[in-house]
């Protein structure tokens, strides 16, 4: 491999790092990149490379967001598991069926995302939702069931879907949702990586550097984040989710 397209896939994983350590949506830097350079490889072995960069990433933002955000270890604790076997199956679905058919469900979500959280000015700002315990232990294992699978599907977006869940759901705020999103997120990277590694879907060499970008990465922007508070958080959100949609939207109208 060329030392220039290691190069470009390590500042697409700094890149990806900063922004998923903010507010998620890193994947939409990191997977379109890599699927252009390593053009030559099959795409799951792209996407299951790609989870190795992703789990070294959400470790050092989820540390970042640990030191300085109070978490309630039981809501996250049990969703971690959930989240860890729903990758799972979801990265042994990707070895068996195609995933096109998602993006045109992924565009209308999006749009009402991007709808919603520009017209709503206190969107995450506070925490709104009082929730039984029992209820909101019911809705995080369903959201961890259904972004897991996701995630280990397909990817791209998985931390924004997450920190979406934890706010407009759960109803925690941008700071500690996305925190919770950082746990959450860890574990659905590492049931994909349990699956890729059985199925030696992993290129070593290109996965090792990223995952030093992507950590460098991370690092950095978990400390913009916890430095800017929830109006920071919000801003990048919302543009995270337009660029996501323009992705979307590009895929769906024009490939």
């Amino acid at each position: 491999m060329e030392m220039t397209t290691l190069l470009l896939l390590c500042l697409a994983a700094f890149s990806a790092g900063f922004v998923d350590a903010i507010v998620g949506g890193g994947g939409l830097i990191q997977l379109p990149v890599s699927l252009l350079l390593l053009g030559n490889f099959p795409v799951v072995t792209v996407i299951g490379s790609l989870k190795i960069p992703a789990f070294s990433g959400t470790s050092f933002a989820a540390w970042q967001y640990l030191k300085k955000v109070q978490v309630n270890w039981k809501l996250p604790a049990v969703m971690m598991v959930v989240a860890t076997a729903a990758a799972f199956m979801g990265s042994y679905l990707l070895t068996h069926v195609k995933n096109d058919f998602m993006k045109p469900l992924l565009l209308a979500v999006l749009s009402l995302v991007a709808i919603y959280t520009y017209s709503k000015k206190d969107f995450g700002r506070h925490i709104l939702k009082n929730h039984s315990p029992a209820r909101q232990m019911t809705y995080a294992v369903l959201i961890s069931m259904i972004i897991g699978v996701y995630d280990g599907f397909i990817g791209p977006g998985t931390g924004s879907f997450l920190v979406l869940a934890f706010v407009v759901i759960l109803g925690f705020d941008f700071l500690h949702a996305s925190a919770n999103a950082k746990m959450v997120n860890l574990a659905t990277n590492f049931g994909s990586i349990c699956l890729f590694l059985v199925k030696g879907k992993i290129i070593w060499a290109v996965a090792l550097p990223m995952a030093a970008s992507n950590a460098a990465g991370g690092w950095l922007g978990a400390k913009l984040a916890i430095a800017k508070g929830n109006g920071f958080i919000r801003v990048f959100f919302l543009l995270v989710v337009v660029g996501t949609l323009a992705r979307f939207a590009y895929d769906v109208l024009f490939k």
